[in-house]
């Protein structure tokens, strides 16, 4: 399975929802927060983050993760914009961070390589002898 940029299902607010940051909610971050997504995480990683990138990440998380658009506005209004900012942020860093690096539980992809050779304390070089 590849990294689809999700977490979750979590518990959160009224109910257990996923959250996934796509390519295109991604952008849409980018421009609601004026900022990169590697910056936003240092942000809300730091002591330098906004009440908007709280807000607008888990909005577009919501959406990303399958939720209609209206209902992640009302959930973002009862249970983020009406509640301290410091509640929401982790939840906010972790679905960025989901988004940009993939979730911590999520498998890597195995890849097909080359199996390695074998190694040998024998030396190459020379018989083994000496002179």
């Amino acid at each position: 399975m590849s990294r689809d940029a999700s977490i979750g299902p979590l518990p959160w607010a009224d109910g257990v929802y996923p959250f996934r940051l796509g390519w295109g909610e991604l952008s849409l971050l980018q421009e609601a927060t004026d900022c990169g997504p590697q910056r936003l995480i240092e942000r809300l990683g730091g002591v330098d983050w906004r009440v908007g990138d709280i807000s607008h990440t888990i909005r577009l998380g919501l959406i990303g993760g399958g939720l209609e658009p209206t209902k992640a506005v009302r959930l973002v209004s009862d249970y983020v914009e009406a509640r301290p900012p410091l509640e929401n942020r982790m939840l906010a860093f972790a679905i960025i961070a989901a988004g940009v690096k993939g979730a911590p539980d999520e498998p890597l992809k195995k890849t097909r390589g080359r199996a390695k050779a074998k190694s040998s304390t024998t030396s190459q070089t020379g018989n083994g002898a000496s002179d």
